[in-house]
């Protein structure tokens, strides 16, 4: 059975993640659509170098290519689920603090809104 995938929405029905792939370039959004796919596929058996834990049950999808280092920020969730977080071009070596915080705050408030535990 595969994972399902889902777009973390905020209290205003807004998709950042969505937002985020629409905003990239048509080769670069179909390499990530092609790796979220994947993710669905293999779940927490996909790694390095498609997927990489960046801090705590926060984990990264990762895609190089001309735009940069394109990653979206995800976790898993009960029920063989996964949630996209945040999507950001890198543009240093170490993931932006400010950027794993974004996903730590929607992480939570998905977690408050629609219970569970990780």
């Amino acid at each position: 059975m595969d994972w399902i995938v889902e777009f973390y929405r905020d209290s205003k029905g807004k998709e950042p993640v969505a937002e985020f792939l629409d905003s990239l370039p048509i080769k670069t959004r179909a390499k990530m659509v092609r790796l979220i796919d994947l993710l669905s596929k293999k779940g927490v058996l996909l790694k390095e170098p498609y997927t990489k834990k960046v801090k705590g049950k926060i984990r990264e999808i990762i895609v190089n290519d001309k735009e940069g280092a394109v990653r979206v920020l995800y976790f898993s969730f009960t029920g063989k689920k996964f949630i996209l977080l945040h999507g950001f071009i890198k543009k240093t070596n170490k993931t932006p603090k400010g950027d794993i915080e974004t996903a730590e705050k929607r992480m939570s408030d998905f977690l408050q809104r629609y219970g569970g535990q990780i």
